[in-house]
């Protein structure tokens, strides 16, 4: 079982920079992928990254890739997500999620533990 939170987001303007982390319970967190997804209102909440066990695959979505950076640190039990550049677009709750799979999945529902998410905005 795996618990995780997230804190970080707020309220930013357009061009600026903010990071989210991702804090996880459990002696177990080395062996679980996690990805970062998001949610902005009225739409389906989708992928933005994910990270391997050991921290040396991501991958990314299109739309976020060279401005978002992925990495975690299993010591701290803590994923994080910095976000540069930021656009409007990238308004959303982002969800910090942990997969049991034993592949590098994209897909949510590959995703076995779920956060309660934390809100980003950016204004224009």
């Amino acid at each position: 079982q795996v618990q995780l939170v997230e804190s970080g987001g707020g309220l930013v303007q357009a061009g600026d920079s903010l990071s989210l982390s991702c804090a996880a319970s459990g002696r177990t967190f080395s062996s679980y992928v996690v990805g970062w997804f998001r949610q902005a209102p009225g739409k389906e909440r989708g992928f933005v990254a994910r990270i391997n066990w050991s921290g040396d695959s991501t991958y990314y979505a299109d739309s976020v890739k060279g401005r978002f950076t992925i990495s975690r640190d299993n010591a701290k039990n803590t994923v994080y997500l910095l976000m540069s550049s930021l656009r409007p677009e990238d308004t959303a709750v982002y969800y910090c999620a942990a997969s049991r799979a034993p592949y590098t999945p994209t897909a949510a529902r590959s995703y076995d533990y779920w956060g309660q998410g934390t809100q980003v905005t950016v204004s224009s």
